[in-house]
């Protein structure tokens, strides 16, 4: 692999802000959903599983030189979430939501709920991914990649009007009862059982 510092247009002496600032500039430009019916498609995953890579050797070697680290907010040097944005921008959508879904509930942190806003965007579940991304920008509120996110899906549908593929727990903000989503739930069952869906 190429120096990972040159990858993403750094210095080795680059601040963790200034590593994390340039991948993001890059991320958001190869991002593969950017060029999604485009003949440059593939040459755009090879870039971005080369930017990942290097951002992801960068966070490993300044974490154990040294203890510096990326952590809350950003791309957390997390190998399991490195390995689902690899899974993403690899088509692997199921792999990265099973992945999601093992990572343990004390662990979800912004970019958990960024990611799984990604994974359920890309399934067509948008209610869905919308609120994940909305939980990612309250979690971390400085990050442009996930403000960027919650902003492509506009004002978006509430959750029960998408819901043909039935939730199964996918929401990321959960549920306090409320009397609106009671009675939304509630009309959604009597719906699909006199339909009988």
């Amino acid at each position: 692999m190429r120096n990972p510092y040159e990858v993403l247009g750094v210095p080795r002496t680059a601040t963790d802000q200034e590593v994390k600032t340039a991948y993001r500039e890059l991320a958001r430009k190869y991002h593969p959903d950017n060029y999604q019916n485009n003949p440059l498609a593939d040459l755009a995953k090879e870039k971005m599983s080369e930017i990942n890579a290097a951002y992801d050797e960068i966070v490993r070697e300044r974490g154990e030189n040294g203890g510096r680290s990326y952590q809350n907010g950003g791309y957390s040097g997390s190998g399991r979430f490195m390995e689902v944005r690899n899974m993403i921008a690899q088509g692997r959508i199921e792999d990265a939501h099973r992945t999601l879904d093992g990572v343990p509930v004390s662990a979800r942190t912004a970019e958990w709920h960024f990611l799984r806003g990604v994974v359920l965007q890309r399934k067509g579940w948008l209610s869905d991914a919308r609120l994940c991304y909305q939980q990612a920008v309250n979690m971390d509120p400085g990050n442009p990649e996930y403000r960027a996110a919650l902003s492509s899906m506009g004002a978006g549908q509430v959750p029960w009007q998408d819901d043909s593929y039935g939730t199964g727990g996918a929401f990321c903000i959960p549920c306090t009862g409320c009397d609106v989503c009671t009675a939304a739930l509630c009309a959604n069952c009597m719906c699909n059982c006199c339909l009988g869906r």
